[in-house]
């Protein structure tokens, strides 16, 4: 995401961020006790119910708690076993990790385009841009809003193929009844302090079956088997497979904890904000003034952002700096990959990319956080101000 930097407001005016880190209150206390248990490095209790928590949430097979969402993926990558030349089909219209994770492998990451409603990747065009060197489909589900799994299930199933799903999104969210990050074969979650339920930096990998799921620890553990011999499985730990230090430390631990013991509190107030923002925006669109965003009525979302549609990168520019002006920090995302130096030089496109192209030129996302409830009359009034002067 790319924001604006502080917002600069006139003299006078409230300052609003676009995002604001939510405590629950039960934080620092969670912390206090890991310090207490003697156990700051990873998989201390704290970690360890995390796991628990994700995997009964979700129905994984293993849920294993990362330093990031960007370690998930990459745990992912390697878990597919993948070699220099290997093609990951994903959407241009993402956050870099979504690529990174698969260019460090060697693979090339085959750019096709997404919907113009839910901003997902257009699962119509995914079958056409599969080679012989295609290993798998990495789906995002933008703004915590579900891609059309079934469809990308088949078309998986058909050719052979691993699905990895980047929920970074999407924890709260579900497709017809399913928790995001567990319909495809590995789930990455993002609980970066910009996301739903946090912890400063921070994510997991959710495997479905137990294979991914053995392997995953070793390589979460610098491909040793470390967490067996502590469970008194083997009687020594040794190298057993490739990995890296993915694991959080548990400070980390601690403070999502609290986050998820509040989950559905949290997830409740953000969509009554959303649920504010888009009562506002339909006059508006009515107006032709912008458009508001699409939820399939099979998707629940979590109330990950709300953004809009504007009609031109010109209206959007303006309208991003009169928020500035009265005090409110909107900011858009993101430059699309396959435009980008990295990706001209590591990927490819696998459609045409127009829809992308449109959506990065005139997206805004506006302030959500728990709290900015109390400043949403300020807000509207100056997006009113911005949209119809």
């Amino acid at each position: 995401m790319r924001a604006l930097g502080p917002a600069q407001p006139r003299s006078g005016a409230p300052v609003i961020p676009f995002n604001k880190p939510y405590m629950t209150g039960q934080e620092l206390v969670n912390i206090t006790h890991a310090h207490a248990n003697g156990h700051l490095s990873g998989d201390g209790p704290f970690t360890k119910q995390c796991n628990a928590w994700l995997t009964e949430r979700t129905g994984a097979s293993s849920s294993l708690l990362t330093h990031s969402c960007t370690a998930a993926l990459e745990m992912a990558a390697l878990l597919l076993d993948l070699v220099p030349g290997d093609e990951v089909i994903m959407p241009s219209y993402t956050f870099v990790s979504t690529s990174n994770a698969f260019v460090l492998r060697g693979a090339v990451p085959v750019f096709v385009d997404i919907r113009a409603d839910t901003l997902n990747i257009d699962e119509a065009l995914i079958e056409a841009a599969i080679t012989p060197r295609t290993k798998a489909i990495c789906v995002v589900h933008y703004a915590g809003v579900s891609c059309e799994m079934d469809t990308i299930l088949a078309i998986a199933a058909r050719h052979g193929l691993a699905v990895v799903e980047d929920a970074a999104q999407g924890i709260m969210s579900s497709y017809k009844g399913r928790p995001l990050g567990t319909l495809g074969d590995l789930g990455a979650l993002s609980f970066h302090e910009t996301k739903n339920i946090i912890s400063g930096e921070g994510g997991a990998l959710l495997c479905r079956d137990s294979t991914h799921a053995e392997r995953a620890e070793i390589i979460r553990e610098k491909g040793t088997n470390r967490s067996r011999f502590f469970r008194g499985q083997v009687d020594k730990y040794t190298w057993v497979d490739v990995g890296s230090s993915f694991l959080p430390g548990e400070i980390t631990a601690a403070f999502l904890s609290a986050q998820m013991d509040a989950a559905e509190d949290i997830t409740e107030r953000r969509l009554a904000i959303w649920d504010r923002y888009h009562a506002w925006a339909e006059a508006h669109e009515a107006a032709g003034l912008l458009t508001r965003p699409t939820i399939p009525a099979h998707c629940t979302h979590n109330a990950h952002m709300y953004y809009m549609l504007l009609p031109s990168l010109e209206i959007r520019t303006r309208f991003i700096q009169d928020l500035r002006e009265h005090g409110v920090q909107a900011v858009f995302h993101y430059i699309p990959l396959h435009s980008s130096p990295a990706g001209l030089a590591h990927g490819r496109t696998g459609s045409d990319m127009s829809v992308t192209d449109d959506i990065g030129k005139r997206l805004v996302r506006m302030p959500l956080w728990i709290g900015v409830e109390d400043h949403l009359p300020e807000i509207l009034a100056a997006a009113d101000r911005a949209l119809v002067g």
